[in-house]
């Protein structure tokens, strides 16, 4: 049996941090980029901060919560 995380707070993000997140979404159609859904979307490193990857636009990509937490797993 799962059991639920506690809900994260939410983060505000300052203006040109959204735009850039934003201009990622149009740019993938907002569309999860892996089952081509549009809603709950959020944007992915292809190559996580941790392992030296960027906020450039070339390692976001806008996947759906869902697939979003698959690639997590």
């Amino acid at each position: 049996m799962k059991h639920a995380e506690p809900k994260r707070s939410l983060v505000k993000l300052a203006a040109d941090a959204y735009e850039q997140l934003r201009q990622v979404l149009k740019r993938d159609n907002w569309r999860c980029q892996n089952c081509g859904r549009r809603e709950n979307l959020e944007v992915h490193h292809r190559k996580m901060r941790s392992q030296g990857g960027n906020d450039s636009d070339v390692n976001l990509i806008t996947l759906c919560h869902s697939c979003h937490a698959n690639e997590h797993d």
